[in-house]
């Protein structure tokens, strides 16, 4: 059973910064790439950050140049470095496999609330 446990979400003020972390457990298929993905209250579901079918991390428009994702040393650990954060990057950020680039999502954890305020 594939299990997706995200952590590291809280409240910060703008321009402040946090660290997700995601451990993924069971087997995902290897055609599956990982990311991250957030829902902000009353929005669709986007894509932040994810590894494309070459294995380079690629971001929405809205996170370049202060969103890091990167795979741990650890195995099957992902983390999402957030800096300079902003008001609208509040949200639900879910760890999530599924097709390569941001695509469809097929496996997604419970999530971790980023709240950043003003």
């Amino acid at each position: 059973q594939v299990q997706l446990v995200e952590s590291g979400g809280s409240p910060v003020q703008a321009g402040g910064s946090l660290r997700l972390s995601c451990k993924v457990s069971g087997y995902i298929e290897r055609f599956y790439c990982m990311g991250w993905f957030r829902q902000a209250p009353g929005k669709e579901i986007e894509g932040v950050a994810g590894f494309d079918s070459n294995g380079d991390a690629r971001y929405a428009e809205s996170v370049k140049g202060r969103f890091t994702f990167s795979q741990g040393a650890a195995a099957f650990t992902y983390y999402l470095e957030m800096n300079s954060l902003k008001p609208e990057d509040t949200a639900i950020y879910y760890c999530a496999a599924g097709t390569c680039g941001l695509g469809a999502i097929a496996y997604r954890g419970q999530g971790t609330q980023v709240t950043v305020s003003s």
